[in-house]
């Protein structure tokens, strides 16, 4: 029952002469019209004596506590402004409300937003940064670092070897030498000499004084654009460079057996979170960096890059903070300044900047909070480490140790993790590098089942043989097959990566008849691939069963580290008896 009296109409219906048909359509107003505000009619045309006409609306300024905002309102009435505008009602001018009014609200995301001073800001990135370098010391277990690789450097009378280890597992090794000054040359810079230019094979011959002439191809000649007439691309290199020129360069590619060095005039300084390349645009960040990290680098990155200079963040910058991208940007930059000044001095071939010794370029490198330490048998060598550790990585510099020492106590290390107090063998015996390298050094590799690989170097290319060997299977062909390969193929991922192979590789698995099989081999190898550094491509399985690839090639390798051409066959492994041909 409506609780309204019947001599009173109810709000949601018509006067008593008004019909149901009428209530539904004096009821019905138009959302959003301005003008027909609080109107309502009956059937019959006449106006409701029970609603509020424009007649009947109360005075400006006067407001009814009880009303309620409704459509068509401009601005619902301000509620602390009720006692004000009901005391000058008679005046009919309705006072503001106290406070700021609607027009001196400040926009969103203005400058004016009272978002923090910069003692706030500054104290937030404080704490910031502290929380990166807590998260960037690495773990720990029982007072000692805890972590997947392990990097021990060995130092001889006339050669340097720095071995990497995932657990116990050998799967990097560098070896530098004095004599290696004029082969080990990548990422040296120089002011080169033109010496001559090729038109048909669009590169140019460079002296940067070593004993082979470098050679630079013309996708890597930089020039001054307001210098060209004609489109970049239409330029030919013999219209760029011309013979007797000086020239910047730098060197990315070792000499490689009769083949010179490799030069680009593309100049980068590689620091320990970030790349300095001079008078370029470039700009970027490493891909191998989650997606948040990539995005908290790229905002410092604006704030900290230099106009005149392209700016690439490294892998190791993950965690790193803007003062600490600041001070290597700032190194590299003074750097680049000294080797500009001198670039500007020099009358011929000469050396501007050569890269750091290995060791520290292995450390530049890769050295983070995954590895649980970094010992060195060398008392200079571990001063100059632990002082470039230091300044880059401070919170990682107590992993860094001196072998010998307390901290590693010189013992042997024993099948469960703990050192015994027996004589102190060299570095590599005591860690089982040495063990390792001589079958790094083999042409065959057995795999865990039986099978083996047959590594076999030639000038164009290098190829691998996968065999069963002694693995007969259990099952059927296939199984064995199947899983044979899949043996090799993370096998073949590891040697390429402790070998160093580079270039064109052709690798030859056991035929399989399942189609699914070949793909599930290929994925496998790929992902075993991804935890290479090295820039790698992989093809399908092609028709006669063989996969083919290319490794970016920087060296010649660990086997020529270690080995010289045989006097007597001259490297071919056989030797021809002329004496049978007469």
């Amino acid at each position: 029952m409506n609780e309204y009296s019947q001599g009173e109409p109810s709000p949601s219906s018509p006067s008593s002469g008004a019909n149901e048909g009428g209530s539904s359509s004096a009821q019905r107003r138009r959302r959003g019209s301005r003008g027909g505000r609080n109107r309502t009619r009956s059937s019959t045309g006449t106006t409701n004596p029970n609603s509020h006409s424009a007649d009947s609306a109360p005075e400006a300024g006067s407001v009814d506590p009880q009303r309620r905002p409704q459509i068509g309102d401009t601005r619902p009435a301000p509620r602390a402004a009720t006692a004000a505008s009901s005391a000058s009602s008679s005046s009919g001018e309705a006072k503001k409300p106290e406070g700021k009014s609607g027009n001196n609200k400040r926009r969103r995301g203005g400058r004016g937003r009272s978002g923090g001073s910069g003692a706030n800001r500054a104290r937030e990135s404080a704490v910031l940064d502290a929380d990166i370098v807590e998260r960037r010391r690495g773990r720990e277990r029982n007072g000692r670092p805890v972590g997947r690789y392990l990097m021990c450097v060995q130092v001889r009378d006339g050669f340097t070897q720095v071995a990497v280890l995932e657990g116990r597992k050998l799967i990097e090794h560098y070896v530098s030498r004095p004599a290696d000054d004029a082969n080990q040359i990548y990422g040296n810079i120089y002011i080169g000499r033109v010496q001559n230019v090729l038109p048909g094979m669009e590169a140019a011959f460079v002296d940067i004084s070593t004993p082979k002439n470098a050679v630079l191809y013309r996708g890597d000649v930089q020039y001054d654009t307001e210098d060209i007439v004609e489109k970049p691309e239409d330029k030919r290199i013999e219209e760029i460079l011309k013979a007797r020129q000086l020239i910047l360069c730098q060197v990315t590619k070792n000499p490689i057996s009769a083949k010179g060095a490799r030069l680009t005039q593309e100049v980068s300084l590689p620091g320990r979170f970030v790349v300095l390349i001079p008078h370029s645009k470039t700009y970027g960040i490493s891909k191998r960096l989650p997606d948040d990290e990539r995005k908290r680098l790229r905002s410092v990155l604006d704030r900290v890059k230099p106009a005149e200079h392209g700016l690439i963040v490294r892998t190791a910058a993950e965690h790193a903070t803007e003062q600490e991208l600041r001070a290597d940007m700032a190194r590299l930059l003074e750097e680049w300044e000294r080797i500009d000044a001198a670039a500007k001095k020099a009358t011929g071939p000469t050396l501007l900047y050569r890269e750091p010794s290995v060791a520290v370029r292995v450390i530049r490198e890769e050295f983070n909070a995954e590895y649980r330490g970094v010992i060195i048998d060398d008392q200079q060598l571990y001063e100059d480490v632990k002082g470039y550790v230091g300044a880059f990585n401070p919170e990682l510099a107590d992993r860094v140790e001196l072998y010998g020492s307390t901290s590693t106590s010189g013992g042997v290390d024993t099948a469960e993790g703990e050192e015994s107090d027996a004589p102190t063998l060299p570095i590599f015996e005591n860690y089982h590098v040495h063990e390792q390298l001589h079958k790094a050094l083999d042409r065959k590799v057995w795999l865990p089942s039986g099978g083996s690989l047959i590594i076999e170097h030639t000038e164009a290319l290098t190829v691998i043989d996968v065999n069963t060997g002694k693995n007969v299977g259990t099952s059927n062909l296939e199984e064995t097959v199947f899983h044979n390969n899949l043996e090799a193929a993370e096998e073949i991922a590891l040697q390429l990566r402790l070998r160093d192979i580079g270039g064109i590789i052709v690798i030859d698995f056991i035929d399989m008849e399942i189609k699914e099989n070949r793909r599930k081999v290929v994925d496998s190898f790929r992902s075993a691939l991804s935890r290479d550094k090295t820039r790698t491509q992989v093809l399908d399985v092609s028709d006669l069963g063989l996969v083919e690839m290319t490794r970016k090639r920087i060296g010649e390798g660990l086997l020529t580290s270690f080995a010289t051409p045989c006097p007597d066959c001259d490297a071919r492994g056989i030797v021809v008896d002329y004496g049978l041909i007469g």
